[in-house]
């Protein structure tokens, strides 16, 4: 395992998250890929375990932007008037 992914381990346990194997499976994707939303999180986590579910991905992405190693960002930006 690499340092980065025992930083954030770390810090998820000392948020009071447990580690869990779907949630293991979910960093490894979420570290390896430049993922646009959760859905996407969930639709490469469910091909490696149908098990995982769509609020686990919404759980994991809050926790990771809780303590501050994920930012979710608006992929779109509304028109100015007049443009």
């Amino acid at each position: 395992m690499d340092k980065e992914k025992e930083r954030i381990i770390a810090k998820l346990k000392a948020n009071g998250c447990r580690i869990t194997k779907q949630r293991m499976e979910l960093l490894d994707i979420i570290m390896e890929n430049r993922c646009s939303s959760c859905k996407e999180i969930f639709y490469r986590a469910s091909k490696e375990d149908e098990s995982i579910g769509i609020a686990t991905v919404y759980r994991m992405v809050n926790a990771l932007e809780e303590i501050g190693v994920l930012s979710r960002r608006i992929v779109y930006e509304p028109e100015e008037p007049g443009k």
